[in-house]
């Protein structure tokens, strides 16, 4: 499978939304006569359809009441996290508005815009621009947690470990919950610390009360085994999330690459079919077409890359830029050219691990196998035991000419997950074979 492109945040915000809209709706006692869930009633579904619930009362109130700049911030946020669980971008330009419009009304005080304009920039992949709405947003709410999740997310994907680990810090200092302790699980896990990773993890774990909370958290638990080539743990993980909250779309794409990895390859196609329907993201959508390819279903794997190029648009049009996930596909499906120019305007945005592996694999899709080991040591400072990572740079390593480092390297990768990625596992399991034997 694909594994971790870096861009992902452990962030559990669809209950804090939830959960400040309904305060402020109720707070406003301006809430439609028409009969609607109670908060007790809402807050528990935890899925689309309560946050859709949500945003139309929000809206409802705030016809009402239009001067509301924390509802409207509010409602914002919720628009972002619509398009999270959707995966229809259209949401951002909403989301855009509603933030827009709460600094409109009040643009001195109005930490909520400040930390919601972040968690869009987050989500958009802006990481610059939402460092700076955190670092506004700081002296404004610095007892809010919050605040210091846009900003560990903004300062991981830069490149900037150890702004990120400080800002976590303060994070867990002020509101040390799920919310946090999640984003301590993958500062952990990026150092290399699976098993410290692992108990943040289930510390979050202790602290849901929701279905939603726990499903997440079983989720990113059975990710860590998954990532680890655990292929029984993650199943026993991913299955308990779907016990939480049966129908969730990650648990269930995390089954699907169970079923590949015990070799129930009809099971996992079909998984990756209704998943794909129901939630066209990016990362779905390559994985299922990657599959696909595995199998010799070349024409239906065309036709996902296809899709996935027409969402990667929309993305682009709702203002949502990937290059570094982008250039990985280009330089895997045929394009170094391509893969090589997004590989350098994302490095030029920001100088990460996440940017610095995709530079190594574009620069090594073009031949420039020096210029590439380079990025690659830049890929490896922190320690992260990522499958695909070792693999790049084993073959990297190979056509150097470096025999002994090529075998340790994508040995590694196997030993980490054999099941990392259905195209390139055997390219790496072909490679040491070749390698061994002299050949």
């Amino acid at each position: 499978m694909t594994g971790d492109s870096g861009s992902r945040s452990r962030v559990p915000v669809l209950l804090i939304v939830l959960g400040l809209l309904l305060v402020a709706i109720a707070g406003a006692n301006l809430l439609s006569p028409d009969p609607a869930p109670t908060p007790q009633a809402a807050v528990p579904v935890a899925g689309p359809s309560a946050l859709d619930e949500l945003i139309d009362n929000a809206q409802r109130t705030l016809r009402r009441k239009p001067e509301d700049a924390p509802l409207w911030a509010r409602l914002g946020a919720a628009y972002t996290e619509q398009a999270r669980i959707t995966g229809d971008p259209s949401y951002y330009g909403q989301a855009q508005g509603a933030l827009d419009r709460s600094m409109q009304i009040d643009p001195v005080d109005n930490g909520e815009a400040l930390i919601g304009l972040g968690q869009l920039a987050n989500a958009r992949h802006d990481f610059a621009a939402a460092r700076d709405y955190g670092e506004q947003a700081r002296p404004l709410r610095p007892y809010t947690g919050e605040v210091y999740g846009v900003l560990v997310d903004a300062y991981a994907q830069l490149g900037q470990p150890d702004a990120a680990t400080a800002a976590l810090e303060s994070m867990l200092d002020v509101e040390p919950g799920l919310a946090a302790f999640t984003r301590a699980s993958y500062d952990l896990e990026l150092r290399g610390r699976v098993d410290d990773a692992r108990a943040a993890l289930e510390r979050a774990l202790s602290s849901a009360l929701s279905p939603e909370d726990v499903a997440f958290c079983r989720y990113y638990l059975g990710e860590l085994a998954w990532n680890s080539g655990d292929v029984e743990e993650a199943a026993t993980q991913y299955t308990a999330g779907l016990d939480a909250r049966a129908n969730d779309v990650a648990l269930l794409q995390g089954m699907a690459k169970v079923a590949y990895a015990q070799g129930r390859t009809d099971d996992a196609l079909a998984a990756y079919q209704e998943i794909t329907n129901r939630v066209p993201l990016p990362g779905y959508l390559l994985e299922y077409g990657e599959l696909l390819q595995a199998v010799g279903r070349t024409d239906e794997a065309q036709a996902q890359y296809d899709v996935l190029a027409v969402q990667q648009r929309l993305y682009a049009a709702g203002g949502s830029t990937d290059d570094q996930v982008a250039a990985l596909i280009a330089a895997d499906h045929g394009e170094p050219a391509d893969a090589l120019r997004l590989a350098e305007a994302e490095w030029g945005r920001r100088q990460s691990i996440f940017s610095a592996d995709s530079m190594a694999w574009a620069l090594y899709a073009n031949g420039r196998y020096a210029e590439a080991i380079t990025f690659a040591d830049r890929a490896a400072e922190l320690g992260w035991r990522n499958a695909s990572y070792f693999y790049h740079r084993g073959m990297i390593l190979a056509s150097l000419g470096r025999r002994d480092e090529s075998l340790a390297a994508l040995n590694e990768a196997m030993s980490i997950n054999p099941y990392f990625n259905p195209l390139q596992a055997p390219i790496a399991r072909a490679t040491i074979a070749s390698l061994e034997s002299g050949s």
